[in-house]
């Protein structure tokens, strides 16, 4: 006799399995248009909805708040694991249907915006046996979608984690080891983006361009068997569709070198790199003004790209000092109190940037972010344009853009300065 135990575990994999099933577009490249944003002639500014599908903790904190001690659940891999396939089910659901609203993109639309980038982990498309993640995205992302044709917004849909973590950050879904390259795992990520992209197919009004993988690791990755997968990555986005662009990580690589060999013959490709100045006790102890003179510096290089080039992550952030943004439990080199590989040094206080609101901040550092903002706008509008990581945290504010905004942090509209002429 089946038992109940049994029949509840078996009715909740029937749900999570129909919740990514939906009904595959016809594939008829005889009727695809051409890609639904025009790179060429407009600017991309966009936003990423960081912390939705994929967990960071030093996004929202309070999802991981009664591990902090321990240090047991440092990603979602581990908190799915920790707390087993129905409790995690249950509290993600939650987070999904409330942490990203339909009003939202109505306010990003208000504010100027045309893009979010939406980062989604394979796990979501393409769960491999053994993981603990759990399922149900999918449909949440759907309804998305379609806030964004209502809002007037395109879409860019990242993947952000690969089967064997392609980076070893917590963002990448398991914070640790990289495995990717290793046994299946591109085939499986190739396999999870045929996935993706054949499923919204036929949201090609609104869904303008697909990410191949987030912040592949370049250092400790074969590079060139990172460009084969983005050369299988291409052919399954494109076989799906030809209205998406494709999009590709610099792989921290310089991207105004490395990458301008790279694609030659193929329609529609990107070129993505993320411009933090923080993560290192060099970065990190810049002065503000030297912090906006290497902003500035960005523009030309990305201007000398010989592909599409967008900025797709960055920040108002000066320092690192956001809770738990270099891991859970760690401090911050900006204080003096990371530990970790590098090290730090004292640079400064990081009262009122590690928690707390925008509207806290002391008067030099909202001048200092407002400048630093304003010189990567005029910077990275050089080239195709950017995404601001990211639109909201729960205690992060330098690197929250709703609150930016409110704030009078982040100009409005747009092209508005308090300090102009800052990149010549």
């Amino acid at each position: 006799m089946l038992s109940t135990a049994f029949l509840l575990q078996s009715a909740t994999a029937l749900i999570a399995l129909f919740s990514n099933v939906r009904a595959a577009p016809t594939l008829n490249h005889l009727n695809d248009r051409a890609v639904t944003f025009d790179f060429n002639g407009d600017k991309v500014r966009g936003v990423n909805l960081g912390g939705w599908f994929v967990l960071e903790p030093w996004i929202t904190p309070s999802i991981f708040q009664e591990w902090a001690d321990n240090k047991q659940v440092v990603d979602e891999y581990t908190y799915t694991k920790t707390l087993g396939k129905e409790e995690a089910s249950s509290r993600l659901t939650k987070h999904w249907k409330t942490w990203i609203t339909e009003n939202d993109f109505k306010t990003i639309k208000q504010a100027g915006l045309n893009h979010v980038r939406i980062p989604i982990g394979y796990w979501a498309l393409s769960p491999l046996a053994g993981d603990p993640y759990v399922q149900g995205q999918l449909p949440i992302l759907d309804q998305a979608i379609q806030w964004a044709r209502s809002a007037g917004l395109k879409v860019l849909l990242d993947l952000h984690g690969a089967p064997g973590s392609q980076n070893g950050f917590d963002n990448s879904g398991r914070y640790g080891a990289i495995q990717w390259q290793q046994g299946d795992t591109v085939s499986q990520t190739v396999k999870a983006l045929s996935d993706l992209s054949r499923r919204y197919a036929g949201d090609g009004d609104v869904v303008t361009s697909v990410e191949l993988l987030n912040e592949p690791l370049g250092s400790s990755l074969d590079l060139n068997g990172l460009k084969s997968f983005y050369d299988k990555g291409y052919n399954a986005v494109k076989a799906a569709s030809n209205n998406f662009a494709v999009v590709i990580e610099d792989a921290f690589q310089d991207f105004s070198t490395y990458w301008n060999g790279y694609g030659s013959g193929k329609a529609d490709l990107i070129l993505d790199t993320h411009q933090y100045q923080i993560f290192t006790p060099e970065l990190v102890g810049k002065s503000p003004s030297d912090h906006v003179s290497a902003a500035c510096a960005l523009g030309p290089k990305l201007a000398s790209t010989n592909k599409w080039t967008i900025v797709g992550e960055w920040t108002g952030a000066q320092t690192d000092c956001a809770k738990w943004l270099n891991g859970l439990g760690t401090g911050a080199r900006y204080d003096g109190t990371f530990t970790g590989k590098g090290g730090s040094s004292y640079t400064g206080k990081c009262d009122g940037k590690n928690v707390g609101t925008v509207a806290k901040l002391s008067s030099d550092d909202k001048s200092n972010i407002r400048s630093y903002i304003e010189a990567q706008l005029d910077a990275y509008e050089q080239h195709t344009g950017w995404f601001f990581w990211t639109w909201k945290t729960e205690s992060a504010p330098e690197w929250n853009m709703k609150d930016l905004i409110a704030g009078g942090l982040f100009p409005q509209p747009l092209n508005s300065r308090q300090h102009p002429g800052q990149c010549g």
